[in-house]
């Protein structure tokens, strides 16, 4: 038995693992890899990487603060779409999902996006929260893409999109998969604009978002041991009747594959992203220092 399972419950609360790793108001977080506890303030400041290189699944706004030069940014809203097209119900209404997702997460969907500037290059930053109902791919989803593609489109910046998913949501049905279209021929416009479309891939990306959006970008990059899949090796082991080499659908796996460009520690992907963007917009203009967020805002009204 494990000595926490002792604890009085109010003692006990300052050791609960929030569900990602990153929410909730507990002082210490279990790290996946060995078990340790792990100071969250400690761990903040450590762009939410444990001392083993464990990489915690973050959110939006997490990632918004960590990537924009500065921390500046100005969040872009997200287009109201469909709800429960097909009144959809299994054990619980799909509406009742939703709403315990909305109040889990504070925001209407899993998808997030913000512009501002990295490496002193306009960038649109769209997030996939897996903390919203695994980051499934949706309506909403497909809107909130289609939103930030465009957005990247009109400010001449590039898109960055940050994968993080289950796949399709099942309880869209074929609503869900048309998702996977819509958002190809978003990518076909900001390639068509010569702007850069890069994909970070957090863990985990899986399903019909990795066999869509998630593995067309310019330049792909993965967090450390992130899972990228398309079916759960339980699956294919089973088809196959083999045993699956170590790491299989593991970043490092795919890297050696050619299927990563870079596998990108957290705390380094902000100059990396720099750098490619320097690259790949030479011609765009750089800023001396990081804009402030009333920078940022004046620009955004122009």
């Amino acid at each position: 038995m494990n000595w926490l399972t002792k604890l009085p419950p109010g003692l006990k609360s300052i050791f609960d693992k929030p569900d990602d790793g990153t929410d909730g108001d507990s002082l210490w977080v279990k790290c996946p890899k060995t078990g340790e506890l792990v100071y969250r303030d400690d761990l903040e400041a450590a762009s939410w990487v444990t001392p083993s290189g464990a990489h915690l699944r973050v959110g939006p706004d997490q990632r918004f603060r960590m990537m924009f030069d500065g921390g500046a940014y100005v969040e872009i809203a997200m287009p109201k779409s469909l709800k429960d097209p097909l009144k959809f119900k299994d054990d619980k209404r799909y509406v009742d999902r939703l709403k315990a997702a909305k109040v889990k997460t504070g925001r209407e969907d899993c998808m997030a996006a913000a512009h501002g500037e990295i490496g002193g290059r306009r960038a649109v930053v769209l997030v996939q929260d897996f903390a919203f109902m695994g980051g499934s791919l949706g309506i909403a989803a497909g809107e909130g893409f289609i939103k930030a593609a465009e957005t990247a489109v009109a400010r001449r910046a590039a898109l960055i999109v940050v994968a993080s998913s289950g796949g399709a949501r099942m309880q869209e049905s074929s609503f869900a998969l048309m998702q996977m279209p819509r958002t190809v021929l978003a990518i076909q416009d900001v390639k068509q604009a010569k702007l850069p479309y890069i994909v970070v891939l957090a863990d985990p990306t899986s399903g019909g978002v990795l066999a869509s959006y998630a593995m067309l970008g310019d330049v792909h990059l993965a967090e450390p041991g992130a899972v990228l899949a398309f079916t759960g090796p339980r699956v294919i082991e089973q088809t196959i009747r083999e045993k699956l080499p170590e790491g299989f659908q593991r970043s490092e796996f795919l890297l050696e594959r050619g299927m990563v460009d870079q596998v990108v520690d957290r705390r380094e992907l902000t100059p990396t992203l720099g750098a490619i963007l320097g690259m790949l917009m030479p011609a765009s203009r750089r800023r001396s220092r990081a804009a402030t967020p009333t920078e940022v805002e004046a620009q955004a009204a122009k």
